[in-house]
C-alpha cells in the first residue's frame, strides 16, 4: 500500500503547473500579437508617409481616373462639368475637400458631402491642375492663422473689425449668425459654422457657386484675416443667452413664439371656458 501511494504521488502534477502553462501561453500570445501590431503600424506609417508625398503626377492619375469625365482630359470642360483653366489649386482642394466634387448628380448647386479622397490626394490633383493651368493658390499662413503680417509690424489683429466685414459683405446671404440662410432656384448660402480657415480663405478668393470673389482690391488680405478671424472665433465661442433656435434670427423667434404663445393662450381661454361652465 505504501509503495501505491508514493507511485501515485509521483505522478500526479504540482498545484501550480496549470497555473505556469496558463500564463507561458498568455506571454507566447501576448508577444506573437504584439510582433504583429508592430509590424501592421510599420506598414501604415510606410502607407502614410507614401501618400504624403504624392505629387502632381499622381493627381494627373487621380484626375483621368475620376474627373475626366466632366472637366476634360486637357481641363477644357465638356457639356457635362465647365472648364478648370486658370481656376488654380486653392479652388480645387476646396471643392475636393469639401466633398462638393465629384457631384454625384447634377443639381442647382453642390452640396457639402464627406471628401472621397484623402488629403495628400485633394492636394495632388490640385497640384497637377496648377501646374497645366496656374491660378489661386493656397495664402501665407499667417492669414489663416489670425496672426500679425509680419512684413507689418504696425498691423493688428481685430476681431471686430472682421465682425463688421462680415456683416457689411456677407450677413447678407449666410446670416448674421453665420448660420446659412436660403437664395434663389433652389440654391443656398451654406453655414460657416464649421468651415475650416482655409476654405474660407478660398471661397472668397475663388468665388465658388453663387459666391463673388472678394479680390484684394475689395477685401486687403489683412482685412480677410481679420474676417476669417472673427469667424473661427464665433465658432468657438460658448453660446450664451438660451436657447438659438437654430440662429436664424426673428422667423423662427416669431415661429416659437406663434406655437407656445398663442398655444398657450388658447389653452388659457379653453381652460377658462370650462371653468365658467
Amino acid at each position: 500500500m505504501a509503495r501505491e501511494k508514493k507511485r501515485r504521488s509521483r505522478g500526479r502534477r504540482s498545484p501550480f503547473a496549470a497555473v505556469a502553462l496558463i500564463g507561458a501561453g498568455l506571454l507566447l500570445t501576448g508577444g506573437v500579437y504584439a510582433g504583429a501590431s508592430a509590424a501592421m503600424a510599420s506598414t501604415a506609417d510606410t502607407q502614410t508617409s507614401a501618400a504624403a508625398e504624392l505629387t502632381a503626377a499622381d493627381g494627373q492619375k487621380l484626375f483621368t481616373a475620376n474627373c475626366a469625365t466632366c472637366h476634360g482630359v486637357d481641363l477644357q470642360g465638356t457639356s457635362e462639368g465647365p472648364s478648370l483653366i486658370g481656376v488654380g489649386e486653392l479652388s480645387v482642394e476646396f471643392q475636393l475637400a469639401t466633398g462638393r466634387m465629384p457631384m454625384a448628380m447634377q443639381g442647382p448647386q453642390a452640396p457639402q458631402k464627406p471628401a472621397q479622397f484623402t488629403d495628400a490626394q485633394n492636394r495632388a490633383i490640385a497640384a497637377y491642375v496648377q501646374s497645366v493651368a496656374p491660378g489661386p493658390s493656397y495664402p501665407e499662413d499667417w492669414v489663416t492663422a489670425g496672426e500679425v503680417n509680419p512684413e507689418n509690424s504696425a498691423d493688428e489683429v481685430s476681431i471686430s473689425k472682421g465682425a463688421e466685414l462680415f456683416r457689411i459683405n456677407c450677413a447678407m446671404c449666410h446670416n448674421v449668425a453665420a448660420a446659412g440662410g436660403a437664395l434663389t432656384e433652389g440654391k443656398y448660402a451654406p453655414a460657416l459654422t464649421s468651415t475650416s480657415a482655409l476654405h474660407i480663405y478660398a471661397a472668397m478668393v475663388t468665388g465658388p457657386q453663387n459666391m463673388p470673389v472678394f479680390g484684394d482690391m475689395n477685401l486687403s488680405p489683412e482685412d480677410k484675416r481679420d474676417l476669417i478671424a472673427a469667424l473661427t472665433f464665433q465658432q468657438n465661442e460658448v453660446q450664451v443667452g438660451g436657447f438659438t433656435l437654430g440662429s436664424l434670427g426673428p422667423v423662427s423667434e416669431g415661429l416659437f413664439i406663434w406655437i407656445f404663445g398663442i398655444g398657450a393662450l388658447v389653452a388659457l381661454t379653453v381652460w377658462i371656458t370650462a371653468k365658467s361652465n
